[in-house]
């Protein structure tokens, strides 16, 4: 209690916020997706923190919580991260956040305001659907188990779920991490060419000249040359082994990957990356739901989307740095506050799984992030559009430069 007394009032929202995150780091990784969205009105809310420097201590918090759900399911626990999936989207996904960026700079906040919450509500309300059908799925599965009373439906129910597993857990692959390492670090090196830590160009680049155009417009060839590489190099693998691998093609298909029209993971990440940019916030929030949606299960979901964050993160996180982040010291301790609430929530949310034998609830987890974060964004969103009219700031469009 006298610990209490003598902290400023400083202190103890910094305490209270330290709390809320490492909630909100919990729920966000049971669930798959960053929590960026649940981070940013704490961190300016409670904390204190200006809206900018929330933004960069956000994508560290989010680095952290990811790369902790990454490397659990890597080694840890049962790795279900679909590495065709996150191939497919992560270039383009990384387009959309510079796309989304620039939206970002020409759209008023009144309009990115309502954008989200609209967005947002709509894929609430989605996701929460596409729980309640897994819910009732898993049920019919559990009384089918029941009423028969012999062990062939359950072993039916064991194999459909064992299945993404089996698929997912035969070795690392090493040369499809390479690409996407390769991919990371390509539009990497275009961002580094744009500006240093005092917003200066490396190679002297006069911000919005014809060379800073070149390089930016650049990240449209990149992004198509790198998702018709993977295409193409999918297609082939996919005829050289098509007699080899003819059983586990088909178990595949059933999980609903295999049978989906391969654009389909490029164009939501698009989508996903401009309205993550637009909005301020990491993609997964954005992609988790569009995977569900075209019938990736709950588990694979969740994996994948987590490895598909900490790439987005981590090159915010990099790209803030570049530019010169204040209280870099600070950011971490919320990022390793993130890393144990990870943590803590995947362990927790495999145990809940397990023991119910419903992989449902991590949609509803997402759900409820999701909720959250429509009420918390939006109502973050309106206190600043209210502030900037009140101080009689200009609220049209601008232009990107």
């Amino acid at each position: 209690m006298e610990f209490v007394q003598g902290m400023s009032s400083k202190d103890i929202k910094t305490v209270i916020a330290w709390i809320l995150c490492f909630l909100a780091a919990s729920i966000s990784s049971a669930g798959g997706v960053g929590g960026g969205s649940l981070f940013l009105p704490i961190l300016n809310l409670v904390a204190g923190l200006q809206i900018r420097t929330a933004a960069t201590f956000s994508a560290f918090m989010v680095t952290g919580g990811s790369l902790t759900t990454v490397i659990y399911n890597l080694f840890v626990g049962t790795s279900l991260i679909d590495y065709e999936i996150t191939l497919l989207s992560q270039p383009c996904l990384l387009l959309g956040v510079s796309v989304g960026v620039f939206f970002n700079i020409m759209f008023p906040e009144w309009l990115i305001t309502v954008l989200f919450a609209t967005f947002l509500a709509f894929s609430t309300f989605k996701t929460c659907s596409a729980g309640v059908r897994h819910w009732k799925n898993e049920t019919e599965e559990i009384r089918r188990s029941r009423d028969c009373g012999d062990d062939e439906v359950s072993l039916e129910v064991a194999t459909a779920m064992d299945v993404e597993i089996v698929c997912a857990t035969v070795g690392t692959p090493w040369a499809k991490l390479v690409i996407l390492v390769v991919v990371w670090l390509s539009f990497f090196g275009l961002h580094v060419l744009l500006a240093d830590k005092d917003g200066q160009s490396f190679i002297h680049i006069k911000p919005c000249a014809v060379g800073y155009w070149l390089i930016t417009l650049s990240q449209i060839p990149l992004a198509i040359g790198f998702t018709l590489y993977i295409l193409y190099a999918k297609h082939r693998l996919y005829n050289e082994d098509h007699h080899e691998n003819k059983h586990m093609k088909n178990i595949v298909s059933q999980n609903g990957i295999s049978t989906q029209p391969k654009f389909i993971f490029p164009v939501a990440a698009l989508l996903s990356g401009i309205v993550g940019g637009l909005l301020g916030i990491g993609g997964g929030l954005l992609i988790n739901p569009v995977l569900l949606q075209i019938g990736v299960p709950p588990q694979t979901t969740a994996a994948t989307t987590c490895f598909m964050v900490l790439f987005s993160s981590s090159m915010s996180s990099a790209q803030y740095l570049i530019l010169g982040m204040k209280g870099v010291k600070q950011a971490l301790v919320y990022a390793q506050l993130c890393i144990v609430g990870s943590a803590l929530g995947l362990i927790m949310m495999e145990r809940v799984v397990i023991k119910s034998g419903r992989a449902s609830l991590i949609v509803f987890m997402v759900s409820i992030v999701m909720a959250l974060s429509t009420v918390s964004i939006t109502s973050f969103g309106a206190i600043d559009v209210w502030s900037d009219y009140t101080d009689g700031k200009y609220m049209g469009f601008k232009l990107p430069c």
